[in-house]
Order: C-alpha cells, then sequence, then structure tokens
C-alpha cells in the first residue's frame, strides 16, 4: 500500500518499466513472481500444482460455485468442475456459475457489475437458495435436490438449473470471420482468400481499459470495448442485428487461421455484445452526468476474453516459432459463458496482439520473454485468414 508508482495511470508505468526483468527487480514478493519466470512453459512444477489431476475417488457431496466475470480465477472452478466429472463421476455434485468477481457469491448483494445491471439479487439468492439447501442437504438431511448446473445466464438474467454441463440439447454454433468485417454463421466461399492485416508495436499496446486505473479492476471483463474497436491495431468482425436471442451457455471455442511476419505472437480474442443504438443507460448516473459517463446505447459489453501466445499453438511443453509468412492454425477453448445475446443486438469479436498491462508484452520474437531486453521488441504485421470462427454453445 505505500508503493510510490508516481503515475494514477498503470498502463504507463508497466510501460516505462518494460521488461520482465525491471519488473521483477521492482516487487517486494520475488519469490512468487520468480517462480513465472523461471517455469516458462507446462512443466513439472506446474503439472504438481494442478489440482484438478487430483479429483479422484472423492466422496464428499461438492458445490463448485464460480464467477462468470472473476478476473482472479475464471478457469479453476470450471476445470475442478469437469475433473470431478470425468474422475469421480459417482461424486454428488453441483456447478454454480454466477454472474459475479472474485468472491462476488459470499459478499455484496450481487445486483450488477460495472456498468451492467442484473435486475436482483444475485449473491443473496445464492447465499439463500442455493448454498445454504446444499449444507443443509448434506449436513442434516434435509430434502434439497440440486441439480448438475445451477447458470445464471445475463442478458435474460435469469437463473437456470440443468441437469447436464454443459447443458443437454445444446450444440456448436460456428460464427466465421468474414470478410469486410463482418460475423456471419455462414462459411465463406472456398476461393475467398482475402485476409485483414493490422501492425502489432509492442510499444503501442493495446490497452485493457478504455481510462485511467491503476493496477487490475475486478469488473473488467463487462466493459465497453469501443475504445478499442477505434484502434487500427485491433480488428473487429460483427454480425447483423440478431431477430432472436442467440443463447450462448457453455464453452467457447477458437480457430484462428493467422500469418505474421515475426517468429511469434500473441492472440487476444474478445467475445462482445454490442448494444442497440437506442439501449437506455442501465446503471443509475449521477446528477448532472459527467462528460465521461457511460453512453449504453452501443455500448460494446465484454462478455469473454483470452489471449494465446502463438509459440504454444502446438504443445504447452515445448513452444516453437512461427514461420513467417506461413499461415498457421491456433485452437484453444475460453472458459465457459451464459449470455444470451438479445434481439436487435449484434455479436462481436475482436482480435489483437495485446492486452495491456493486463497480460505482459510479447516481443514477437522466438525468445524466453522472461530474459527479454529491449531490443528484443518488434514490429510486426499479423493476419487473420479465411477459415478463422469463434464457436459458441447455443441453446435453442
Amino acid at each position: 500500500p505505500e508503493f510510490d508508482f508516481g503515475t494514477p495511470d498503470g498502463y504507463e508505468y508497466y510501460l516505462k518499466l518494460g521488461t520482465m526483468q525491471r519488473a521483477y527487480e521492482s516487487v517486494t514478493g520475488k519469490s512468487y513472481f520468480a517462480a513465472y519466470l523461471e517455469h516458462t512453459t507446462y512443466d513439472e512444477f506446474w503439472k504438481t500444482r494442478d489440482i484438478s489431476a487430483h479429483m479422484k475417488a472423492v466422496t464428499p457431496a461438492v458445490l463448485v460455485t464460480g464467477g462468470l466475470f472473476d478476473a482472479e480465477d475464471l478457469q479453476g472452478p470450471q476445470r475442478l468442475f469437469g475433473a470431478l466429472s470425468k474422475d469421480s463421476p459417482k461424486t454428488e455434485r453441483t456447478l454454480v456459475l454466477g454472474p459475479w468477481r472474485h468472491g462476488g457469491w459470499a459478499r455484496g448483494d450481487g445486483d450488477g457489475l460495472g456498468n451492467l445491471d442484473f435486475a436482483q439479487k444475485t449473491s443473496a439468492y445464492y447465499r439463500e437458495a442455493i448454498e445454504f439447501p446444499f449444507f443443509m442437504k448434506h449436513l442434516k438431511g434435509v430434502d434439497a435436490p440440486m441439480p448438475r448446473a445451477w447458470v445464471f445466464e445475463t442478458g435474460r438474467n435469469e437463473w437456470h438449473r440443468f441437469d447436464a454441463w454443459p447443458p443437454s440439447g445444446s450444440r456448436s454454433v460456428p460464427y466465421y470471420l468474414s470478410a469486410r468485417g463482418t460475423l456471419s454463421d455462414q462459411a465463406p466461399a472456398a476461393a475467398d482468400t482475402t485476409s485483414e492485416e493490422y501492425l502489432a508495436d509492442p510499444a503501442r499496446p493495446v490497452p485493457y481499459l478504455g481510462y485511467v486505473n491503476m493496477g487490475m479492476r475486478g469488473d473488467y471483463m463487462t466493459e465497453d470495448q469501443r475504445f478499442a474497436w477505434a484502434r487500427p491495431d485491433v480488428v473487429s468482425y460483427v454480425s447483423a442485428p440478431l431477430q432472436a436471442d442467440v443463447r450462448a451457455i457453455g464453452p467457447v471455442r477458437v480457430r484462428l487461421q493467422v500469418s505474421s511476419t515475426a517468429t511469434d505472437a500473441d492472440f487476444v480474442v474478445k467475445l462482445i455484445d454490442v448494444y442497440p443504438a437506442d439501449a437506455p443507460g442501465l446503471r443509475p448516473q449521477p446528477t448532472p452526468r459527467p462528460a465521461n459517463a457511460v453512453e449504453m446505447g452501443g455500448y460494446q459489453q465484454l462478455v469473454r476474453g483470452e489471449p494465446f501466445r502463438a509459440k504454444f499453438r502446438r504443445s504447452l511443453e515445448k513452444p516453437e516459432p512461427l514461420v513467417p509468412g506461413r499461415i498457421e492454425t491456433i485452437e484453444f477453448e475460453m472458459p465457459a459463458i451464459a449470455h444470451a445475446f438479445r434481439p436487435g443486438h449484434r455479436i462481436m469479436v475482436q482480435v489483437q496482439s495485446s492486452w495491456f498491462p493486463l497480460v505482459d508484452r510479447n516481443p514477437q520474437k522466438f525468445m524466453d520473454i522472461a530474459k527479454a531486453t529491449d531490443g528484443d521488441f518488434v514490429k510486426a504485421t499479423h493476419r487473420i485468414h479465411r477459415g478463422s470462427l469463434v464457436s459458441l454453445t447455443v441453446l435453442p
């Protein structure tokens, strides 16, 4: 708390700090930080610390609770529940996913997050209608049927009980990153070889917020992305206005066809809900309204975002360089979402190559980034080719 950053702007502070080595020298918790700098692949150090590998023969009933917008442990609960289902299938288990930041289920009312209003007290509901009955059932023998998954669907702002996770009856729907910045559920023609390119400059990384802030905001995962949409180093693909709900409840899978002038690159993929122009303000605004008040008309709500470092496209254990100019496939899965894109809204996907200072900068050179010097950071041009898509797990 006494540390003097010399600025209220985290983007400025960490950019001036520069390399990971200088960041390491500036902190006091060196042993914790050192682990990340010394183990930069998925080696035995990390494998032995993966708790999801130790879910065999679990006998107590388990209530796995996670926040859909948990900036500190988003995938942990989901990985843990998946491991329980695989390695202890007879264990009584329920997954709860609510619209919370880290620990939001345990404190506060949970009636909103950032600029979003959930129209009900989701945290209070969890504690009273889910958590308390769970303990009464397993500690006191009170009859309280528990579903396999209890999930809050943002957009429609509804709780749902599912007998399976992902929900039964769901299907994977691909949305293609198509020409002229369009997002379509129709695959592009085989003859379409167009692509979009952008110049990524580590000296001017894309910020993760559109305003001055120090540190990581716990509600950034619902933030407006219009500031990024306006940057030339962010490529955006947007659908036509929706005619009916698209209820995306479950994993989000990404397949990118990319090429680069560099030997390594980051690709950050963001799934966004674009509100219609006439959307009313959803959160109370002070009177008089400040000049920078958030307008919800056209709001680009971040629903899910995930970075992927290209050198790990084939293995987290054995990184490989990109070959400049060669088209490569990058596939990964984002943590699950539970969000309804409403009629009149549009679905957007943004692709960029930095998310600063949330994610450390990639020098865009195949190397151990922990050892990078200022001279290792180079500009690079990246291309997104046809065949790239984002698949949503959709309920009818």
